[in-house]
Order: C-alpha cells, then structure tokens, then sequence
C-alpha cells in the first residue's frame, strides 16, 4: 500500500523546483499591483506626504534603497524605494 507520509514529503521536496521558476512572475505581478497602488495614492492623497511616508518606512526596516536588480526581479514583492518615488514624480 501506498504511504501517504512518504507521498507527501516527496511532494514538498518536489515543488521548490517548479516554484522557483515561477517566483519571478509572480513577483512581478506583485510589483506592478504596488505600482498601481501607488499611482492611486498619488492621485487622490498628497503624493509629497506618500514618498515621506515610504522613506520612512524603508529607513525604519532598514532595508537598503538600492538593492540588486536580479535579486529584485526574483525575490522581492514590492518595488525598491528607488523606482516607487521615481514613478510618484510627475
């Protein structure tokens, strides 16, 4: 008889490799719906208060303004700090 345990911890091992390559994509799809979010914001709030607001939120991550671009196009769900103000200015 077949062992469900065993299934499924062959399963876990296998599903890392299909993931991995669509977590770029998937990514992006993410980043373009920040994007969106972001163009939103813009147009019905202050957009100065927005890129206030995002600084400070990256500065008190500590998360860096300028990351690798290949590791932003696979692993990151939001856009860099970099790219969001730089769509924020007209």
């Amino acid at each position: 008889a077949p062992n469900d345990a065993l299934a499924l911890l062959l399963f876990l091992l296998v599903v890392p490799v299909f993931t991995f390559f669509i977590s770029p994509l998937m990514a992006q799809l993410s980043r373009r719906h920040e994007f969106e979010a972001d163009a939103y914001a813009v147009a019905h709030t202050s957009g100065e208060d927005l890129k206030t607001a995002l600084l400070k939120l990256y500065e008190d991550n500590a998360s860096t303004l300028t990351p690798d671009p290949v590791f932003v196009k696979f692993y990151y769900s939001h856009p860099p700090a970099s790219e969001r103000l730089a769509r924020m200015t007209p």
